[in-house]
């Protein structure tokens, strides 16, 4: 496979997985295994065409919270997603201070995905039959920020699904509410971890990689993360997340199989 081919899958990978709740540290991790391990540098490029993507879904959303701060309603919500970002930096950093973290490797990244997988069936039942809520209280705001936190420490975890169901246990039972409030969250959140990781790749003095592969990278994870997200959107306005349950359950069994 040509590496302009290489680069536009790992692009669809990462675009595809980042914003569903099936892990995108997962399918890089396994993409990588096929086609060949890419530079942190590229990683970071690739990720923050992703982030890209959701910022502008939600531009008008945004710019509402900054204009219209005087409004009770957008200045009560940007102060609930800077709660939960906020916890999430500070479990973050304690986190990485600690060690607390997994080997990206596909066991762990495969028992993760199956887990998670068993969680969604189990939240999905739990809030099956409960009174639709789109409220987004302080209680919801600390879940999702935690629930982040788990997403670091432990990779195939997935942070949009961490998120999102993190969400509709704390009451957020409505599930486009639930992804709009896990995106809009994960856009600093994101931003701060592409950061973190742009600087430890200058430190080790930007491994070799083209200025050429890392834009083509960028552009198709934006592309392929706004499709993905604005039908993440539609999708679960009249659907559950089941399907992406027995999505992880169903590759992470394959991958432990793999491995043996």
């Amino acid at each position: 496979m040509s590496e302009t081919l290489q680069i536009i899958v790992l692009g669809i990978v990462e675009g595809i997985t980042e914003f569903l709740p099936i892990s995108s540290t997962g399918h890089l991790l396994i993409a990588e295994h096929w086609l060949g391990r890419r530079s942190d540098l590229f990683n970071v490029g690739i990720q923050a065409g992703a982030i890209l993507a959701v910022v502008v879904i939600f531009w008008q959303r945004l710019l509402n919270m900054l204009l219209r701060f005087n409004e009770a309603e957008h200045r009560d919500y940007l102060a609930k997603l800077t709660l939960a970002f906020v916890i999430t930096v500070i479990g973050g950093f304690t986190a990485k201070q600690l060690g607390l973290a997994l080997p990206e490797t596909v066991a762990p990244v495969a028992l993760a995905l199956i887990i998670g997988g068993v969680v969604i069936l189990l939240v999905e039942r739990f809030v099956a039959g409960k009174p639709v809520s789109t409220d987004v209280t302080w209680s919801v705001a600390c879940w999702v920020g935690a629930s982040q936190i788990l997403a670091a420490v432990f990779p195939g975890t997935s942070r949009s699904a961490a998120t999102i169901f993190a969400a509709m246990l704390a009451g957020l039972t409505s599930r486009p509410a639930a992804a709009e409030f896990a995106f809009l969250v994960g856009i600093p959140t994101m931003f701060a971890a592409t950061g973190y990781e742009l600087l430890k790749a200058r430190e080790a003095g930007f491994e070799n990689e083209s200025g050429s592969a890392i834009a083509l990278g960028f552009i198709v994870s934006a592309i392929v993360a706004f499709i993905a997200v604005k039908w993440l959107l539609h999708y679960v306005q009249t659907h559950r997340f089941t399907v992406f349950a027995w999505y992880r359950i169903v590759a992470g069994v394959a991958l432990l199989t793999l491995v043996r």
